[in-house]
């Protein structure tokens, strides 16, 4: 049999350690094409460019592995992979990270790792997005890898196990791996960011606004993926792009109208 064809991204750009660990493991179970942004990305969510050209060059980051850095997001570079750079092939899998950085809860909304993802199963491409719940950028990405590897395993080597098509998102906890406790299949949980914005004056005397804020945790039940991390699971949150409230469908029947 064929090796799997993997394309791999990310959205903190593709000289991102993160980026470099998820390509040493992807390639022990297929062959790599990489598409990432050439700067960071993060917080593009699932932004396109439509008003400017996007650009596209080769470029040699990854020992033995074809690589590409795209001027655009994460978006642009699932979709100028499919339709561009393999156009006349199937794509087997679309593994995006590893982030630097949480996309648990609500983040995936923000996450352009998770966009990514998301735009590759939105083409049949069975995806998952990985991150490490560390923001620096020389984070210990040991446990990552190592679960990184222990998903791709089951889901290259055992597909019947699965569906067709999956979008996952998957967040590892910033410890040892002897202190990971094993992998949870959770929902999203509620969680949210509590924004606040520092202001300041530049040297020309112009007012401008700086984002900071801190996450605010406050679904913690058990199930969650903000339970599972809180107690140094590995936690896998299968998604989706649909964002209909389907609980409440029918609390707005009265709306109706011929």
């Amino acid at each position: 049999m064929s090796k799997p064809l993997i394309l791999v991204t990310n959205d903190d750009g593709i000289v991102a350690p993160g980026i470099k660990a998820l390509v040493e493991v992807a390639r022990q179970f297929g062959e790599v094409i990489v598409v990432a942004p050439d700067k960071p990305q993060s917080g593009k969510g699932h932004g396109i460019t439509i008003s400017d050209p996007i650009r596209l060059r080769r470029v040699d980051v990854f020992e033995d592995v074809e690589s590409y850095e795209c001027s655009g997001t994460p978006v642009d570079c699932v979709k100028l992979a499919k339709t561009v750079l393999l156009k006349d092939r199937q794509i087997d899998y679309c593994f995006s990270g590893i982030n630097h950085g949480s996309n648990a809860s609500i983040n995936i909304i923000y996450s352009g790792t998770m966009s990514a993802a998301m735009e590759a199963y939105l083409e049949g491409i069975p995806s998952a997005g990985f991150s490490l719940l560390d923001y620096s950028f020389d984070a210990d990405l040991t446990g990552a890898r190592l679960y990184a590897e222990k998903l791709m395993a089951k889901l290259i080597h055992q597909p019947d196990a699965y569906p067709r098509n999956f979008l996952l998102n998957v967040n590892i906890p910033a410890v040892p791996p002897k202190d990971i406790r094993g992998i949870r299949i959770c929902r999203q949980a509620e969680s949210r960011w509590i924004e606040e914005y520092v202001e300041a004056v530049d040297p020309k005397g112009l007012r401008y606004y700086w984002l900071t804020g801190h996450f605010d945790h406050d679904d913690m039940v058990e199930g969650t993926d903000n339970h599972a991390l809180a107690h140094n699971y590995v936690s896998v949150v299968p998604s989706h792009y649909d964002l209909t409230a389907h609980f409440l469908l029918s609390k707005f029947n009265a709306l109706e109208q011929d």
